[in-house]
């Protein structure tokens, strides 16, 4: 198979890149090294430097293409709300002309990169009400300490359910809203051009290749830059926000699952998939297994402070993904995070 993967010289796409040609299939890699990403570097041997947004240029490096994955995007969660037209260009204009693109040249397979994100706050159920849609935290509860969601009707703290992918997309960020956007458009051109999409939401990923801290990193590259310079990993809230982490081997793997399947997909399908490690954990104890993988642990410290827009806890049903594609991760948190805090990391 013939694949064109963009964003092939970033953390995840590099990882992508490695298990597609270690299955024997053809890659056709694009990187536009954003310097949010990259800094200064030029595309390493074998990428060929391309803005997915230029309407230009796309025919020969689509000729002879069997499936797409679109991997090319700003990530983070945003620093301010300037960033907001950033994400809208790379995010969503990018996505949007990737897909004319394909649609110009004849191919009609595509892998998109979601993010657990778009769903927003995760899926809670109150044990006197049943299941719940908590309204966004107010501040003043935030400021008060109280980080909980809480029933609407009895005002109890509510218990975390995994969130499946029939879960209402609620995004917080401009990150999210990207991101969900970008699977309304994959859908619109399935439908439209007789496409086939199969869209996956990565929850946290981290591992080797993963940038090194800025404002645009995963928190387990931040609470590893701390350990690094001798300070304790700094945990916003409580410390006792859910999410899962996944190891970037585990998302390429996924990623060669999802392309071999979509190959044969029928026309005018869009399917999403979490993928994810099936094992939460606590924000406290990401910070603590990082931590004790530098052999020298230090205890996180708990500021008590937040973050407008962070959701208290999402946490990911793995069920669909293994199921429909045979995905199940094989890198267990424990073991992942405590060997990321040694791993090679990029500048």
């Amino acid at each position: 198979m013939r694949v064109l993967l963009t964003g092939a010289a970033g953390f995840i796409g590099t990882a992508t890149a490695a298990a597609l040609d270690a299955a024997g299939h053809e890659v056709v890699r694009l990187d536009l090294m954003l310097p949010q990403a990259h800094g200064a570097s030029e595309p390493p041997p074998g990428v060929h430097r391309h803005d997915v947004r230029t309407p230009h240029q796309w025919a020969p490096l689509l000729t002879g293409v069997d499936a797409v994955c679109h991997l090319a995007a700003v990530v983070g969660a945003g620093v301010t709300v300037a960033d907001l037209p950033v994400y809208a260009s790379h995010n969503d204009l990018g996505t949007a002309a990737v897909l004319a693109a394909m649609h110009a040249a004849g191919v009609s397979r595509l892998v998109l990169a979601s993010s657990m994100v778009v769903y927003g706050e995760g899926h809670y159920t109150c044990p006197r009400h049943g299941a719940q849609q908590p309204p966004t935290r107010p501040v003043a509860a935030l400021e008060a300490g109280d980080f909980e969601t809480h029933c609407p009707v009895c005002a109890s703290p509510l218990d975390w359910t995994t969130v499946d992918e029939d879960a209402r997309c609620e995004p917080r960020s401009a990150y999210a809203v990207s991101k969900l956007a970008q699977e309304l458009y994959a859908a619109a051109w399935a439908r439209q051009g007789g496409g086939s999409v199969t869209a996956l939401r990565y929850h946290n990923v981290y591992g080797p290749g993963m940038p090194r801290d800025t404002p645009y990193s995963g928190v387990a590259a931040i609470f590893r830059s701390s350990l690094e310079a001798g300070q304790p990993p700094r945990v916003y809230e409580d410390g006792g926000q859910m999410r899962d982490f996944v190891h970037v081997a585990d998302v390429a793997r996924a990623n060669l699952l999802a392309l071999e399947s979509v190959v044969d997909a029928e026309p005018e399908r869009c399917a999403a998939y979490n993928v994810c490690s099936g094992r939460p954990l606590s924000i406290l104890d990401v910070a603590r297994r990082v931590a004790e993988g530098t052999g020298q642990p230090l205890e996180p410290l708990v500021t008590g402070q937040f973050r407008l827009g962070d959701v208290r806890h999402v946490v990911a049903a793995p069920d669909l993904a293994r199921a429909e594609l045979g995905f199940t991760a094989e890198v267990s948190p424990d073991e992942g995070l405590r060997a990321f805090a040694t791993a090679p990391l990029r500048a």
